[in-house]
This record gives structure tokens, sequence and C-alpha cells, in this order.
């Protein structure tokens, strides 16, 4: 090859490849828009993650169905964190900085997107966790600042901790109550004081706080102090593992009243760990029921057992809804400019998702409606609707 017939075709190659990658600056210049998901696919929230990737999944491939975003067709980019704040962090770094995404979708747990989140600040692309619900995700304690690039999908612990407070003395009539919180988990934390406010507010009396550690196996000996106290009910906003030997081991020694408890309940797992009788009388906090009628409930029920031949839970719902949100918001800013997109997606207002109208408000939370789950056999039944 002739040097300026060479030289002509390295410099096409060169622009092609910038073409492809992106030029920087929040401004990638792509053939496909990747999205990102930084999820707990191994470790102990392991099947929030898979929940959440499978509705994240189908989100996408029903709007390729259609055609794409901007003329382009969508693909998602999935990081393992394996349940680790640690991890998650890197997770963040790597759909970013090597991966390219866009947006990501963001942890379930909520110290796990706080992990990230200076990562998404730094390079200026956001995240949207489906169902972190601690305050702290979305406005820094230390600056009483809203974190631009952070967002979530699902209400908010102070929301859920009342409803489930103003659910134990309302409806359930309870007059006296035990907190058993995970000590390791700030979701666990804050929802077990909101819980607390709400319920003394109600006129209840909190008559013992304990507390246990993610991967604790043996609850007995606190356990026999809370049967000792004689609560009407018990508190327990922890995540399925340690909730479900939590309850086995509950009514293994007698304790029969009513637990509750918030969304970290709901995993098929639940029953398996615990037993479906032992979970009788069990109530907990959640963003949707599937056995909801309202259209767009059963259009993406159908959906999704069509492609996955299962029930999704809230996870799953929550995780569709976000990745929709921010192909919504790629629409509106009618670019991938990553800036543009965080802007955009602050505006949403009204937005008719699976799980309920959803209005962001001004620190980029999620107003929406909660359910109540009532276990029965081990079986989710859908018990009331509470509205924000």
């Amino acid at each position: 090859m002739k040097k300026g017939k060479w030289i002509g075709a390295l410099m096409a190659t060169a622009m092609i490849a910038l073409a492809v990658t992106g030029c920087g600056g929040g401004k990638p210049a792509v053939d496909v828009i990747k999205l990102g998901a930084n999820l707990e696919m191994t470790g102990g929230n392991a099947t929030f993650g898979k929940s959440a990737s499978n509705g994240a999944n189908l989100a996408i491939k029903e709007v390729n169905a259609k055609g794409g975003v901007l003329g382009k067709q969508l693909s998602l980019v999935i990081a393992d964190n394996k349940s680790e704040a640690a991890e998650a962090a890197n997770s963040m770094q790597k759909l970013i900085t090597q991966d390219k995404v866009v947006a990501v979708i963001a942890p379930i747990a909520s110290s796990s997107v706080i992990a990230g989140a200076q990562v998404n600040q730094d390079n200026k692309v956001l995240a949207i966790s489906p169902t972190a619900s601690n305050p702290k995700v979305t406005v820094d304690p230390t600056t009483n600042k809203v974190r631009d690039y952070l967002f979530r999908a699902a209400f908010i612990d102070p929301f859920q901790g009342s409803v489930m407070a103003n659910f134990a003395t309302k409806t359930l009539k309870a007059k006296t109550a035990a907190v058993y919180i995970d000590n390791s988990s700030d979701y666990a934390k804050g929802l077990g004081q909101f819980f607390k406010e709400t319920f003394i507010k109600n006129g209840g009396q909190v008559i013992v706080e304990e507390a246990y550690l993610a991967k604790d196996t043996d609850f007995k000996a606190t356990l026999t102090k809370i049967k000792a106290a004689n609560v009407d009910v018990v508190f327990v906003p922890g995540y399925y593992q340690e909730v479900g030997m939590l309850i086995k081991q509950a009514r293994e020694i007698g304790l029969n009243m009513p637990f509750m408890g918030g969304d970290g309940w709901d995993s098929a797992k639940l029953p398996e760990i615990a037993g479906p009788q032992a979970l009788n009388n069990t109530f907990f906090a959640n963003h949707y029921s599937p056995d909801d009628n309202s259209p767009e409930i059963k259009s993406f029920v159908d959906a999704y057992k069509a492609e996955y031949k299962e029930t999704p839970d809230a996870f799953a719902a929550l995780a569709y809804d976000a990745t929709m949100m921010v192909i919504e918001a790629i629409k509106r800013a009618n670019s991938v400019d990553t800036v543009k997109i965080k802007d955009e997606l602050a505006k949403t207002k009204d937005y008719n998702a699976v799980s309920g109208k959803i209005t962001l408000n001004e620190t980029h939370d999620a107003v929406k409606s909660a359910v109540i789950i009532e276990m029965k056999d081990g079986k989710q039944t859908f018990k009331e609707k509470i509205n924000p």
C-alpha cells in the first residue's frame, strides 16, 4: 500500500474508533446506548439483584422492540457488587469509566448506593436506585445538600416506617412493641427509628429495643427477652435472610404475636427460610403487589411471567420503573449527554409507573403510595394500600 493511502486508512480507522467509544465530557457518541446496573447478583441480597436485573432487562427489551431510543438500541451492562458496599463503589467506577454507560441502575441497599455516591458526582453520571430508602441516599447528612446525581424510584424510610407504625396502632390495635433491627444496616436503623417515632406519637410504647448483625444465625437469646416483655407486635426492619431465621426461631419458642417489617422482606426465599406456617400473622410494607388490579401492573406481571416464568416481586417492578424513568429522561433530553439526562430525570412528574404514579421531589425521592402485604401460608397477599 502506498504511503498516502496507508495514512488515509489509518485516519479513517481512528475516526471510526472515536465515534464508537465516545468523546468524553458527558457527551458520548455511541451506536448503542449503554445503561449500567450495579446490582447484588451474589452475596446476601442476591435474590434482590436477580429480580432487579430481570426487571431492568425486560424494560430494555420492550423499548428496543419498539425501535429503541434516539434511533439507537439500548444495552444493559451489569456489574455484580456482591452485596458489599466497598464492592459497589468499585462497580460504579467500572461501569462509568470503563464501560462508558450514560446512567446507572444503582444498588438495592442504601449503604451500597451511598458508597458509590462520590463516583457519580465526580463523573457527572446519574444513578437511580430501585429501592434504596434511607434518606442519606439522596441527601448528604454532612452538608444537608441534595446529591445531584443520585435518585430513587422508591419511597423513603420515614414514610415506610410511619406506614407500618400506623398499621400497627390503627389496624392491629397494638399498644406495645419491640423493635429488633439489623445494626449493620443503614436501612434497618433508619426504618426502626422512624417506626419508633410514629408508634410513640400514636400513643404506643416501645418496650424493648434489640439489635443483631448481618449474617447472624442464632437469635433465640434476644427473642427470649422479647417474649418476657409480652409486647403486642415485633417490628423487624431487616433483610429476608436473617428475618427468615429470626421468625422461625421466634415461633419455635412461642412468640405468636404479629411480626412486621419493611420491603427488605420481599423475597421468594423468605418462606423457604422461615417456613410457610411461621410467617402467618406477619406483615410488611412494600412498593407494589402483583395482586393489584391496575392495568399497568397486570400488563407488567403478564410480560414478566412470559419472560421469566415466575411472578415479579417489588424489586423487579421497581427496577423496571427505574429503567423506564431513565429512558424517558433520555428521550426528553434528546441526547446522551449525561448532565442533560440527569436534569430531565429530576423533572419527573406523575409518571405512570408499574409501582404507582411517581413524582420525584426536590430531594430526588419518589412520592408514591405503599402497600401492606400479609403473609398467608407462605404466600404474599394484598392487605391494603396507603397513599402518601
